[in-house]
């Protein structure tokens, strides 16, 4: 049903849904709920809400409330939840939002994330379409989670590799969000479990054009290349890349590389394309932030293929 308020719906794929409402407000609504990815509760709480607040910053959006979601095991100590909820609130208060509540149902298995509401100005939403030729593409968070959680569940992964996954999973995207609000952005995404090349290729394909990946751009932790030649993938990985076959070229990639490409992520981080002068601009103020952003490709004609890394 066709809702003339309804600026951003379900057509495009995009992170959120947007709806407008009145000249100057939109609101923004999105959930993402998940298993643990790490053991300790509260972190876990910690990286599910960021991921779950996500959404809001690749719209352009600013959070205002979330409500827990819960799935909880009666056969674990009522303490885990609250530690996974406490979590989860913390960095939700980070955002400058409110927990006002939520639903919980028993569950075999431990389950978290948010339902979330933000706003925005109904013309500064980011949309994951709209990329122009000669634009840059810039990458707000390293790649390599995915292969990492991996190893952590088999207890494979050192404690640097832990760390540094933790860092990168449990940053909120608010503080990149904010320093690309202030420009013009043609197209905007977060990385989460179609992984960078999925996610590229949604804002590609819908934008008409081939996006140009300069692989040696890309940063992703350390770790997560020892542990891909290891083997440890996840099945993610080989979905992610058997549904993209045909659409995309990788030249003189190694394997490694390409599986930290296709590797599903948590809480990743902004993929946004902008034209050169004005990326210059914000990747200059981007560098200031903890986590390294990279300009890692740019925006040609559509070719033969949506997506080219070389």
């Amino acid at each position: 049903m066709k809702n003339d308020n309804l600026i951003v719906g379900i057509d495009t794929s995009d992170d959120a849904a947007v709806y407008k409402m009145n000249d100057e407000l939109a609101t923004i609504q999105t959930l993402d709920f998940f298993t643990p990815v790490v053991d300790d509760p509260y972190t876990f709480g910690q990286i599910a809400a960021a991921n779950s607040l996500s959404d809001i910053y690749a719209m352009g959006g600013k959070p205002i409330l979330a409500l827990n979601i819960v799935c909880f095991p009666n056969c674990l100590p009522i303490e885990i939840l609250g530690e996974i909820l406490q979590g989860g609130a913390d960095k939700v208060m980070e955002a400058g939002a409110v927990v006002v509540g939520g639903h919980s149902v028993q569950d075999d298995e431990p389950k978290y994330g948010l339902s979330v509401t933000g706003i925005v100005h109904p013309l500064r939403v980011f949309k994951n379409y709209g990329a122009e030729l000669g634009d840059v593409l810039i990458l707000t968070k390293p790649l390599g989670t995915g292969i990492i959680n991996t190893a952590i569940k088999g207890e494979m992964a050192s404690k640097g590799a832990y760390d540094k996954v933790v860092k990168v999973m449990t940053t909120l995207n608010k503080y990149s969000g904010e320093i690309i609000q202030k420009y013009d952005i043609s197209s905007c995404t977060d990385i989460t479990g179609f992984g960078f090349m999925g996610h590229a290729f949604e804002m590609a394909s819908s934008s008409n054009k081939t996006f140009k990946i300069f692989k040696d751009q890309i940063s992703y932790i350390e770790e997560a290349r020892e542990y891909a030649c290891w083997g440890l993938i996840p099945g993610g990985t080989y979905r992610n890349k058997e549904h993209l076959k045909g659409k995309y070229l990788l030249n003189m990639v190694e394997e490694w590389m390409a599986d930290i490409l296709f590797d599903p992520q948590t809480s990743g981080g902004l993929l946004f394309t902008c034209r050169r002068e004005v990326g210059q601009k914000i990747f200059k103020e981007l560098s200031a932030l903890e986590l390294k952003s990279n300009i890692v490709g740019e925006v040609l004609e559509k070719g033969q293929y949506y997506l080219v890394v070389e």
